[in-house]
Parts: C-alpha cells; sequence; structure tokens
C-alpha cells in the first residue's frame, strides 16, 4: 500500500464513505415521513439564496435600491432567508425530538447546530449591508453591544466593506463547508430512524 497521503486519504474516504453511500438508490422505509424532508427543503432554500445573492452580490449593494429586477432579486433572496431558516428550525427541532445523536451520530447533529449557529451570523450581516435605513439603525444599535462586550475593534459593524466581505464571502464559505460536511456524515452514518423503531435499526452504520 501506498504511503503518500493522498493515497491514505483516498483509502480512508472509499472504506467511510463508498459510493453507495454517497450516492443511495434507495432509502429505508421510515424516511417517507414529513419529518425527513425539511432537511431537503433547508438545502434546496439555501441554494435559492445563494443563486440570488450572487446576483445581489455582483450588481452591487445598492442596485435593488433603483431597479425593479433588482428589486424583484432582492426580495427573493429575502424570502428564500425566511424560509431557509423556517425549514431549518423545524428540522433541527425534529431532530432534536427524534435524538437525532444516537447511534454514534452525535457529531452529525453538532455540525447541523453548528451550521444554525454560522447561519444567524450569515444573516445578521445581511441585514447590516441593505444600505437603507434600517441597516443603519441596526448597525448602530448593534455597535454599543459589540463594543461593550470588548470586540467592536475587530467587528466593526458600521463598516460597510467589512460587512459585505463577511456576508459575501467568509461566512458563506464557512457555512458551506459546515453544510457539506453535515451532509457527508448523513450519508456516512445513514439517516436516524425513528426511537419507535424497531431496537435492531437503532446504532446501525448504513
Amino acid at each position: 500500500m501506498s504511503e503518500m497521503w493522498t493515497a491514505k486519504l483516498r483509502n480512508k474516504w472509499q472504506k467511510d464513505l463508498p459510493i453507495e453511500k454517497l450516492l443511495p438508490d434507495d432509502q429505508p422505509a421510515y424516511v417517507v415521513s414529513w419529518i425527513y424532508v425539511f432537511g431537503v427543503l433547508t438545502l434546496a432554500a439555501l441554494a435559492m439564496i445563494i443563486f440570488s445573492g450572487v446576483i445581489l452580490a455582483f450588481e452591487g449593494p445598492a442596485w435593488y435600491h433603483i431597479s425593479d429586477t433588482g428589486l424583484f432579486i432582492n426580495s427573493l433572496h429575502f424570502w428564500s432567508v425566511q424560509m431557509f431558516f423556517v425549514f431549518m428550525v423545524v428540522h433541527l427541532w425534529g431532530k432534536y425530538w427524534m435524538a437525532a445523536w444516537r447511534g454514534n451520530r452525535f457529531r452529525t447533529w453538532a455540525t447541523g447546530a453548528i451550521a444554525f449557529v454560522a447561519s444567524i451570523a450569515t444573516a445578521f450581516t445581511g441585514y447590516l449591508v441593505q444600505t437603507n435605513f434600517d441597516s443603519q439603525w441596526i448597525s448602530f444599535e448593534a455597535k454599543d453591544g459589540f463594543n461593550a462586550m470588548g470586540i467592536g475593534a475587530f467587528f466593526n459593524v458600521t463598516n460597510l466593506g467589512q460587512m459585505l466581505l463577511l456576508h459575501v464571502a467568509f461566512l458563506p464559505l464557512l457555512l458551506g463547508v459546515i453544510t457539506v460536511i453535515h451532509v457527508l456524515m448523513v450519508r456516512r452514518r445513514g439517516v436516524v430512524p425513528p426511537i419507535d423503531a424497531e431496537p435492531s435499526l437503532n446504532g446501525v452504520e448504513r
């Protein structure tokens, strides 16, 4: 066996996540339940957020103020965010009450919770880059809070350029990486069975 790190990484990937798990062609019968749909709906809303956000970022933060098309794209972006959080909260609470950390799935649950926190930070910076009175009010109210915590010099919510960088580049990249890791973990361990499912289904690595 090759000692190169690329070969070791490939072998570990093929062992932990073979193509049959990465791209399965069947699912357990209990996945038919609606509670399992909200994770996919969250991903669909995230895809729409990224699509509309790329257009908004390309045209500039003030474009939607002077363009009907820009206003439509901005509204699409806004409502995609609302749907994203609705679906994500239902998904998060659903998995909480299902005890989704069962079967050695704690890290899967943890990455989902971390993604939720990262999405809040991303949404917050989104409110700060609206370039309107609403964003000014939010930023100057938040400034006092961050200064009180002693981090105002590093996280300047009144700096539009800094908030644009965080909202358009850094935080979406961070959220995207966490989301990919979360989905890969779901593929590796399989979706968690219902608590009242047959005991043989619990804790089984698929």
